[in-house]
């Protein structure tokens, strides 16, 4: 049986994890950025932050550290977990963790948070497409995931899994340990947890029915 490709291959996919053509950067660096903006209007809307946040809030109250190095510590063992799963870091990994940063300081600079319950729900859906989308399109660029869509993708690889389920197996799971940990979880933090992961897939498989896509529209997973 042909194995099922976890991702597409569009014209703009690179050919290595460090060989890129403008075509790819220019997808990488929009796609990140929309990451970015997705990620700051969800902390703008006030309704939860992502899981993995909430772990890192978690973290950061049981260690005593700030959350940005519970963060960090959090990504490189979750870098460790990719040994055993065979996976390799890329251009897409570096400029990962710049872009989205920069974009999503930018976001959470540059807006004001909306007060109205009716504005924090539209920025909180907004911010999850943008985020979907964002994850989507710079994966299928192939010069490497960050360190938390490279164990997605990894887990999908190694056990021939949808997208959809691995990516809300992990999210539900981080945000149930994270609020044993003492992390704060709104309901927004919910509907990430549990829509992220169909989001992508359904991105993905948008991109797969793209003209010119290297992938077969029925391989996809």
């Amino acid at each position: 049986m042909k194995k099922s490709r976890v991702l597409p291959y569009p014209r703009w996919a690179a050919s290595s994890l460090w060989s890129a053509n403008f075509s790819t950067l220019s997808v990488l660096i929009l796609s990140l950025a929309t990451l970015g903006i997705g990620d700051g209007l969800i902390v703008l809307s006030g309704l939860g932050s992502t899981p993995w946040t909430v772990l890192s809030q978690g973290v950061a109250l049981q260690t005593q550290i700030s959350i940005g190095w519970s963060s960090f510590f959090i990504s490189c063992i979750v870098m460790f977990a990719w040994l055993p799963l065979k996976l390799r870091f890329g251009l897409g990994t570096i400029l990962n963790m710049i872009v989205i940063a920069f974009f999503l300081g930018l976001t959470t600079k540059i807006l004001p948070p909306p007060t109205a319950l009716s504005g924090r729900l539209a920025f909180g859906l907004a911010g999850i497409l943008l985020y979907g989308l964002g994850t989507a399109f710079y994966l299928s660029c192939h010069l490497g995931a960050g360190p938390r869509d490279g164990l997605m993708v990894g887990l999908c690889q190694r056990f021939q899994l949808n997208v959809g389920i691995v990516r809300t197996t992990l999210e539900v799971s981080i945000c149930l340990l994270g609020f044993i940990l003492g992390g704060t979880v709104g309901i927004g933090t919910l509907i990430f947890a549990t829509g992220i992961g169909w989001i992508v897939q359904g991105y993905l498989r948008l991109i797969s029915h793209l003209p010119h896509s290297l992938n077969e529209r029925n391989d996809l997973r």
